[in-house]
């Protein structure tokens, strides 16, 4: 006589250590991620590093307005060969990365890239921001000056992508529109880029500021 077979015990599927290490790698990103998600005014933007102190609210995206930017301290490196701003953001970026790094300052967002009034293709600067007025030294440090900038009102509009001349030429046309249909103020100076993000972030979540220095018209100061 047969004995009554047992019913076999169903085998518990065991994870490999590579599909776990791969999990609490995708856990902590998501982590990371949102720890990192940010809101100012109506913007929601990746935050990587601190504003300078009374930094005004971030600028909507596809929006255009005003705002009053306060004195603030940053070290900056200039260039005048005329040369496309995507082939020599590199060398720009490392030269002040190198400036921040010996002298112990800490890196802030954004970085501010300055462009030529004639040609929109050409980046004449870039600087890093200082967190404060009393961080670092007034001066030349090799091909880095630190100076004060004053406060100054800007026309600025809220951009997302990848910090280039295509998406800088865009802002800057939607800029350049707005105040010829807001007579009341007139373009006084250089356009600069603000880009608020590091190459880490995937380029869609990206966000920018392109701003036009503006002053009232004389019709409305008058």
């Amino acid at each position: 006589m047969n004995a009554p077979s047992t019913p076999s015990t169903p085998k518990r599927a065991r994870l490999r250590p590579r599909t776990i290490i791969g999990i609490l790698i995708a856990v902590g990103s998501a982590v990371t991620v949102i720890g990192c998600v940010r809101q100012s005014g109506k913007v929601i933007y990746f935050h990587e590093a601190e504003l300078p102190q009374g930094w005004p609210l971030l600028t909507e995206v596809g929006v255009v307005e005003v705002k009053e930017y306060p004195q603030y301290r940053e070290a900056v490196v200039t260039k005048n060969n005329g040369a496309a701003s995507d082939e020599k953001m590199g060398s720009m970026f490392g030269t002040l990365f190198s400036h921040i790094s010996k002298n112990d300052i800490p890196m802030t967002s954004p970085v501010e890239m300055e462009y030529s009034q004639q040609d929109s293709r050409a980046m004449t600067s870039m600087a890093f921001l200082y967190r404060t007025s009393e961080t670092g030294t007034l001066g030349n440090d090799g091909q880095v000056v630190v100076r004060e900038v004053a406060p100054r009102t800007y026309a600025s509009v809220g951009v997302r992508g990848s910090i280039n001349d295509k998406n800088f030429e865009c802002g800057l046309a939607i800029v350049n529109a707005w105040i010829a249909a807001n007579p009341q103020w007139r373009a006084d100076g250089t356009p600069r880029f603000f880009g608020y993000n590091s190459p880490l972030i995937p380029w869609f979540w990206k966000y920018g500021e392109v701003q036009v220095p503006v002053v009232a018209s004389a019709k409305t100061a008058s």
